[in-house]
C-alpha cells in the first residue's frame, strides 16, 4: 500500500520559512520522481516544485529563489524549504510521486498572515 505522508504546515507571518516533509513508504522511492503541488480553493492544482530521480529539479515561476526541493533516498522523504512566504503562498500543498503510476499525499495546509 502506497502512502505518502505530509508534514510541517501551519500558520506563519508573511516573509517567515516552513519546511515541508513528505514521507514516502510502499514505493521505491529513488525511482520516482517527486512533486510538490498546492490548490486553493475552486482552483486547479498547480505545481509548486518537482525532483526527478536524478536530482533535477524543476520551480514554478512564482516560487523561483524563494522555495527549495529536496530528497533523501535513503529516508524516503522529499521536503520543500519555503522561504520569504507571502499571504499568496496559502494553499493546501501535496506531495506527489510519479513514476508508472501517480500517487497523492492528504495535503497539508500552509496559511500565510500579511
Amino acid at each position: 500500500q502506497v502512502q505518502l505522508a505530509e508534514s510541517g504546515g501551519g500558520l506563519v507571518q508573511a516573509g517567515g520559512s516552513l519546511r515541508l516533509s513528505c514521507a514516502a513508504s510502499g514505493i521505491i522511492f529513488s525511482r520516482n520522481s517527486m512533486g510538490w503541488y498546492r490548490q486553493a480553493p475552486g482552483k486547479q492544482r498547480e505545481l509548486v516544485a518537482s525532483i526527478t530521480s536524478g536530482g533535477t529539479t524543476n520551480y514554478a515561476d512564482s516560487v523561483k529563489g524563494r522555495f527549495t526541493i529536496s530528497r533523501d533516498n535513503a529516508r524516503s522523504t522529499v521536503y520543500l524549504q519555503m522561504n520569504s512566504l507571502k499571504p499568496e503562498d496559502t494553499n493546501v500543498y501535496y506531495c506527489n510521486a510519479k513514476r508508472m503510476y501517480t500517487y497523492w499525499g492528504q495535503g497539508t495546509q500552509v496559511t500565510v498572515s500579511s
